[in-house]
């Protein structure tokens, strides 16, 4: 970071503001919501339950900050290579020493504006993507029409949730469980998914909750992280035509029930598809960056990068972005099954796209399991798990589907409801890369550390 007293000054705003805002607003539940803290784990999609009363407008000011200390080192077995524009060899991997990682942190404003209405407002502080802050998103969630004054609409309500607004698409199940710059709480692992399924889209979606657990919803965005309204010139080159900027589709079914007092079982399917765009980032939409600094990274392309607001000219260190800035079509199930302190959460993706220079579709397909065990059961403070993550995936110009291998054991604690303290063990394996790639060969592993805050 270039000027540390930015990440000071950051968290000093997010304090100040929630010690200003506490004796009006801390003490105050919002409808339909979830929680910043512990008790946001495993909540996915907000219910329909109307249990908190409407009395007034009411804010809520938190946030999410981050410390991790870093314990990795890396290897590859690429061939000497240099590349135009930077000095050296850029196959050889940067050394790397045990020590902190840059602090992140977000601030998060919650406003229940009226009777089944709420707006949410998220501004990264701190990353290690971006410098300086930047706004996440931010939507209006509708759970309650009473300003149409309609019987109808407001028995339709009891079962359906309105969103618009710049938000967190709705693909898959697996990014209510992400880590997401400052906000770590809800991912007992210190990273993400290696093919990371993270985009904020400008758009709108509708949920239909049914009491018996199913549901369903459907949602519509611009497709882009960065909209523009500049005409488009590039041609496609797979119709020979200008490019097109056209609408994302995305949907997901269903079922998630608390079948007894030890037993819940969710499983869901989720579609998103963009058949033209000026850049789609639903794989490389994330503004704060991997948790694994500088892993299988060169120092003499870092010195040759210029960097405009960005802090890292690599940010996403350990994941795979298969490129489908173009067109992709993605489609990812979801298990998951809670039995007292027993959870397992299961990820099947397969998706298909291209870049604006292709001509054909390419293929990229993920597997995920997490176990994780938390204790005892009187509070689950505790928890340790098991992680396994591949990706294999078809890389434009390759002649083998490249395959990445990622192993994670966890142990952690939450100190209290706000604040978490967690360790991982991570191993990840390159295979198939071309002698002439940095990541032929390539491995890195060792330990975590992260404390986390959350309020």
């Amino acid at each position: 970071m270039k000027d540390p007293n930015k990440l000071f000054k950051g968290i000093a705003t997010v304090v100040l503001l929630a010690g200003g805002f506490s004796a009006i607003a801390q003490k105050q539940d919002m409808q339909y919501f979830r929680y910043n803290d512990k008790n946001g784990l495993n909540v996915y999609e907000t219910t329909k339950n109307d249990t908190t009363p409407f009395n007034h407008m009411k804010v809520k000011v938190g946030g999410n900050f981050e410390q991790s200390f870093q314990m990795l080192r890396d290897q590859n077995t690429a061939v000497p290579a240099t590349q135009a524009g930077f000095t050296g060899n850029v196959n050889n991997l940067m050394p790397l020493t045990n020590g902190f990682d840059l602090a992140m942190a977000n601030l998060v404003v919650d406003a229940q504006l009226a009777d089944g209405i709420r707006v949410d407002l998220t501004v990264y502080l701190a990353s290690r993507h971006h410098e300086d802050a930047w706004v996440k998103g931010g939507y209006i969630q509708f759970d309650k029409l009473a300003f149409m004054h309609s019987g109808l609409i407001d028995k339709i309500m009891k079962s359906v949730t309105i969103k618009v607004g710049q938000f967190d698409v709705d693909y898959g199940d697996q990014h209510y469980r992400r880590t997401d710059g400052g906000n770590t709480i809800y991912n007992p692992f210190v990273e993400n998914y290696i093919m990371d399924e993270f985009a904020t889209e400008i758009g709108g979606e509708i949920y239909y909750h049914h009491k018996s657990g199913l549901f369903a919803m459907g949602g519509i965005t611009n497709g882009e992280l960065d909209p523009t309204i500049v005409a488009p010139v590039k041609i496609d080159s797979s119709t020979g035509q200008v490019n097109k900027y056209m609408a994302a589709f995305h949907g997901k079914l269903g079922y998630d029930k608390q079948l007894n007092k030890s037993f819940r079982l969710r499983v869901s399917g989720s579609y998103y598809g963009d058949h033209s765009a000026n850049s789609n980032t639903l794989f490389g939409g994330d503004r704060t960056g991997s948790h694994y600094y500088d892993v299988m990274e060169n120092q003499n392309v870092a010195n040759g990068t210029t960097l405009s607001n960005a802090n890292d000219y690599s940010p996403f260190s350990g994941r795979y972005n298969p490129g489908f800035s173009e067109e992709v079509n993605a489609f990812m199930g979801n298990l998951f099954m809670n039995y007292r302190g027993l959870e397992f959460f299961g990820t099947y993706e397969n998706a298909k796209g291209r870049g604006i220079t292709e001509t054909t579709q390419r293929q990229a397909t993920q597997y995920a399991a997490d176990l994780i065990y938390r204790f005892p059961e009187r509070n689950k403070n505790f928890w340790v798990g098991l992680r396994y993550n591949s990706v294999t995936a078809a890389v434009h110009g390759y002649t083998t589907d490249i395959v990445i291998n990622r192993q994670v054991g966890s142990v952690g604690w939450f100190v209290t409801k706000n604040i978490t303290l967690k360790a991982e063990y991570v191993n990840q394996v390159y295979l198939n890369y071309p002698v002439n790639n940095i990541l032929n060969g390539g491995q890195f592993e060792g330990v975590m550390i992260e404390a986390a805050i959350a309020f």
